[in-house]
C-alpha cells in the first residue's frame, strides 16, 4: 500500500481547503443561492435520522431558488459501498447535476463517493489508496455542497473519504483533491438538535484530527497553524457545548475548531490513532469518534518521546503546562489533559450503547488482524513514533484492559 502523499515538485505545497465556507447562524437559508450557481437537479444525501430533523428545511430553501431534488436518505453511519452505489445509481436515473451532503462525515463521505463515480469509471472500492495510491481519482466530482450538521469529522474540507467494506469488515480510504467540496455550508444551529453522546463523538473526532496533524512527520507551518487554533479552540468550547447543548456560541467555536482540525488533517495527515481506530471501530462496531476517544490518549503517551517539543506545545495549549516547563516534562502532561478531558464528558459511559465488546479472550482473537490492518493502512507510517505491529499489539490490549473491558478503569468511573 502506498503510505505518502506525493512528494511535493520543488518543496512545494497544495494547501486543501472548499473554495467557499459560509458560516454563522442562519447560514442554511443561502443554500439556495449556492446550489443554483452549479445547477439546476440537486442529489440531497443524508441519514433517514437527520433528513427528519432537517429535510423539510433543505428541500424549502432549495425549492425557492427553482432546484429541483431527488433525496437519499438510506446513509448508514459508516457508510458502505452499497450505501454509495445505491446513492449514486439514484443520482444517475435523476439525472442529477449538484449533490448537496446534510450530515456530517457519513453524509459527506457518500456524496463524495457518489462524485467519484459520476465522472470517473470504475468501483468505488478501485478508488482506494491500496489500490489508486494518493490523488487516485483522475476527475473531480460534479459540483458538492455540503451541509454540515455536526461539530467533528472536518470532511467538508478535506479530500478523504472512508468507506465500510461489510463482507471484509473493514474500512478503506481514498484521498484526493478532486473530492474537496466547493461549498461548505456552516451553520451553528444546525447542531443543536445533536445528542450529547453525538456531541460527544464528533468533539474529540475533531480534537484528534488536530492532534494527529500537529505530531504528524507531514505537518509543516500551514497545517501546524490550523491545527494550534483547533486544538486551543476545542479545548475550551468542547466542553461547554457537551455540558449546554443550546450554547449557540460553544456551538459555534466547536463548528469553527473542527473545519480547522479538518483543514489541518487533510494538510498534513492522520497518523496512528486513526490508524488503530478504524479497524477498532469496524471490528467493534463502535462510532468512529468514540473509538478515536478510546485510543487517544494512550498513543499520544506512547509517542511524546519522540516528538517532546510538539506535545509540550499541546499541553501548554490544553493550559496544564506552562513556558517555564521543560518540554518533556509538559509533554508528558498532554495525555493527561485528553484523557481528563474524554472523563469530562463521560465518553467511556457511551460503550454500553454504541459499541459491541467482546471478552477478552475474542478480543485477543482478533488483536494481531487489527495491528495489521492498521499497519497496512499507512497512517502509523506518519506518527512521530514509529511503531511495530507487536507494539500496537501491545496498545490494543492495554486500551480493552484501561477503556474497554466492562470492568476497566474508565468504564468503571462512568467516564472515559
Amino acid at each position: 500500500m502506498q503510505h505518502d502523499y506525493p512528494t511535493p515538485a520543488h518543496g512545494t505545497r497544495v494547501v486543501v481547503s472548499p473554495a467557499k465556507v459560509v458560516l454563522g447562524s442562519g447560514a442554511i437559508t443561502e443554500l439556495g443561492d449556492y446550489v443554483e450557481l452549479y445547477g439546476r437537479k440537486a442529489l440531497v444525501v443524508a441519514t433517514q435520522q437527520i433528513f427528519d430533523i432537517h429535510g423539510d428545511r433543505v428541500l424549502e430553501t432549495l425549492q425557492e431558488s427553482g432546484i429541483e431534488t431527488a433525496v437519499y436518505t438510506d446513509v448508514r453511519p459508516d457508510p458502505t459501498i452499497s450505501n454509495i452505489e445505491d446513492a449514486y445509481e439514484l443520482w444517475r436515473m435523476e439525472d442529477c447535476d449538484v449533490i448537496v451532503t446534510l450530515g456530517g462525515g457519513s453524509s459527506i463521505d457518500t456524496g463524495k463517493a457518489v462524485g467519484v463515480l459520476a465522472n470517473n469509471s470504475g468501483s468505488i472500492r478501485d478508488f482506494a489508496v491500496d489500490k489508486a495510491g494518493y490523488e487516485g481519482v483522475p476527475n473531480p466530482t460534479p459540483p458538492l455542497i455540503a451541509v454540515n450538521t455536526t461539530a467533528g469529522t472536518g470532511s467538508e474540507a478535506t479530500r478523504s473519504i472512508v468507506v465500510t467494506d461489510d463482507e471484509a469488515s473493514t474500512k478503506f480510504l481514498i484521498v484526493s483533491q478532486n473530492v474537496v467540496p466547493d461549498v461548505a455550508i456552516e451553520d451553528p444551529e444546525l447542531t443543536l438538535s445533536l445528542p450529547q453522546s453525538h456531541t460527544a463523538f464528533t468533539g474529540i473526532d475533531a480534537l484528534t484530527h488536530a492532534i494527529e496533524a500537529f505530531v504528524s512527520v507531514k505537518s509543516y507551518s500551514v497545517s501546524d497553524d490550523y491545527a494550534r487554533a483547533a486544538i486551543r479552540r476545542i479545548a475550551d468550547s468542547f466542553p461547554k457545548a457537551w455540558a449546554n447543548g443550546d450554547d449557540v456560541e460553544a456551538r459555534t467555536e466547536m463548528m469553527i475548531g473542527q473545519l480547522q482540525a479538518g483543514q489541518a488533517f487533510t494538510n498534513s495527515s492522520v497518523a496512528l490513532v486513526h490508524g488503530m481506530a478504524r479497524p477498532l471501530g469496524a471490528q467493534l462496531h463502535i462510532p468512529h469518534g468514540l473509538a478515536n476517544a478510546l485510543i487517544l490518549p494512550y498513543v499520544m503517551e506512547f509517542s511524546a518521546m519522540a516528538a517532546p517539543e510538539k506535545y509540550a506545545e499541546i499541553a501548554r495549549l490544553f493550559d496544564v503546562a506552562s513556558e517555564t516547563d521543560a518540554d518533556r516534562v509538559a509533554a508528558k502532561k498532554a495525555s493527561d489533559a485528553v484523557l481528563e478531558l474524554c472523563t469530562d464528558v463521560n465518553l467511556s459511559s457511551y460503550l454500553d450503547e454504541f459499541g459491541e465488546v467482546p471478552d477478552r479472550e475474542t478480543y485477543l482473537d482478533i488483536v494481531p488482524k487489527m495491528a495489521q490492518d492498521a499497519v497496512e493502512s499507512g497512517s502509523p507510517d506518519n506518527n512521530p513514533r514509529k511503531p511495530t505491529k507487536a507494539e500496537i499489539e501491545d496498545l490494543f490490549v492495554t486500551i480493552y484492559d484501561d477503556a474497554l473491558a466492562p470492568d476497566s478503569t474508565r468504564r468503571t468511573s462512568g467516564s472515559s
